[in-house]
């Protein structure tokens, strides 16, 4: 995959890009193996169903992570820094869902290199699921890399 980056000075306040995926048992899984956060409300359907979710649902980080996969990989894209979020659950994400991501430039702070980015999570009734504010430090040098995508296998998980 080839992955192309915007700089600070081409950003344009109103830019926004997005992402968008079907949300599989295998992600919830593996983002509790990964994580540790085996709450038995995103693992086990038996105990689920018992909650106000009904049903198994996504760890909230994973949609959060979902953002990060946008700042990262197309606006700005590789190079960016991650530097603080602000983020509200507003809706739980099962698995099914289509999930898309949404972020916004809404503010550049130009003695810093700084952006302000407006982010969101809809589902596929657009209903937001997440939504908020992230501050990014911008990359300055432009960069187009080729990534191949990992394939990962999980033999010693946390849970």
């Amino acid at each position: 995959m080839k992955l192309k980056n915007t700089v600070f000075e081409d950003i344009e306040i109103g830019q926004s890009a997005a992402l968008t995926r079907h949300v599989k048992m295998s992600d919830i899984a593996g983002f509790a193996a990964l994580t540790g956060d085996c709450n038995p409300v995103h693992l086990n359907q038996d105990y689920a169903v018992q909650t106000p979710f009904h049903g198994i649902v996504a760890h909230g980080m994973w949609s959060a992570a979902q953002i990060s996969a946008v700042i990262g990989t197309k606006l700005p894209g590789p190079g960016s820094v991650y530097l603080s979020q602000d983020l509200k659950f507003v809706a739980p994400v099962k698995v099914g869902d289509v999930i898309t991501t949404k972020v916004t430039v809404v503010d550049k702070d130009y003695n810093h290199g700084f952006l302000t980015i407006d982010c969101q999570c809809t589902n596929q009734k657009n209903e937001e699921v997440v939504f908020g504010i992230a501050t990014i430090l911008a990359p300055t040098e432009r960069l187009v890399i080729d990534i191949e995508t990992p394939e990962v296998r999980l033999v010693d998980g946390l849970c």
